[in-house]
C-alpha cells in the first residue's frame, strides 16, 4: 500500500494548514484526466473514482499539510463524494479528454470513464501525480463494496450523513498513536474550521 508518512508528533510530519484548503477546479481536472488515463474504464467505476479522489486528498493532506484538489469531500451512503466531481467531468467531456459510458452490471447501470487523450501534466506535480497513481493502483485491486468498507473508518464517523469531512479528520487515518501536540492541533483546527464561512 502506499506510504503516508512517517509515525511521529504532528510537528515532525511538518505543519498542516488550519485554514480551509483553496478549491482547484483545474487541479480536479486533471486528476481525473489522469487517473481515466492510468486505469482501464471497466476497472473505474463512479464509486472507486470518487474514492482514489478522497485518499489522494486526505493522504497528501497528512504528508504535506495540503491537499491535491481541496474539494470537499461530503459523507454518503457509500463512503465519501467529491462535491464537484460531476462538473470536473462535464468539462473534461467538454474538452474532448474524456467520454462516460453506461454498461449494465448485475441488473445496474455502471458508469465508466474513458481518457480519450494521452494525459499531459498541466497543474498537478510529478509528487502529486505520483500519489494519486498510487492510490489509484491500490483502489483499482479492490472491489467497490471493499472500497467503501475501508473508507468507513475513523474519519468517516467524524461527519453526519450529508455533511462534509473536513481536511483534519485525515488524521484519524493514521495507524499511529496520537500526541497531545497532535490532539491539541487538530481541535484548534476544528473550531478554526468550524467558524470559517464557505467560500
Amino acid at each position: 500500500m502506499f506510504l503516508v508518512c512517517s509515525g511521529g508528533s504532528h510537528s515532525e510530519r511538518g505543519e498542516m494548514r488550519s485554514q480551509p484548503p483553496q478549491f482547484d477546479r483545474e487541479k480536479l481536472k486533471e486528476a481525473v484526466w489522469l487517473i481515466a488515463s492510468h486505469c482501464p474504464g471497466r476497472e473505474l467505476g463512479n464509486v472507486k473514482l470518487h474514492k482514489m479522489l478522497y485518499f489522494s486528498d486526505m493522504l497528501y493532506f497528512l504528508r504535506e499539510g495540503r491537499p491535491i484538489t481541496g474539494v470537499e469531500y461530503l459523507k454518503q451512503q457509500f463512503g465519501p463524494t467529491a462535491r464537484h466531481l460531476t462538473a470536473a467531468i462535464a468539462g473534461l467531456q467538454q474538452d474532448g479528454k474524456l467520454r462516460v459510458e453506461e454498461h449494465e452490471y448485475y441488473g445496474y447501470y455502471k458508469k465508466q470513464y474513458v481518457s480519450l487523450l494521452p494525459y499531459v501534466p498541466e497543474r498537478l506535480t510529478a509528487d502529486e501525480q505520483a500519489l494519486i497513481l498510487d492510490v489509484a493502483d491500490f483502489v483499482r485491486g479492490h472491489t467497490a463494496q471493499e472500497i467503501s468498507e475501508l473508507s468507513h473508518n475513523a474519519a468517516w464517523e467524524a461527519a453526519e450523513l450529508g455533511e462534509a469531512l473536513p481536511y483534519f479528520t485525515a488524521l484519524r487515518l493514521l495507524p499511529d498513536e496520537l500526541t497531545d501536540d497532535d490532539r491539541t492541533w487538530a481541535i484548534d483546527s476544528a473550531r478554526q474550521y468550524a467558524h470559517t464561512p464557505a467560500g
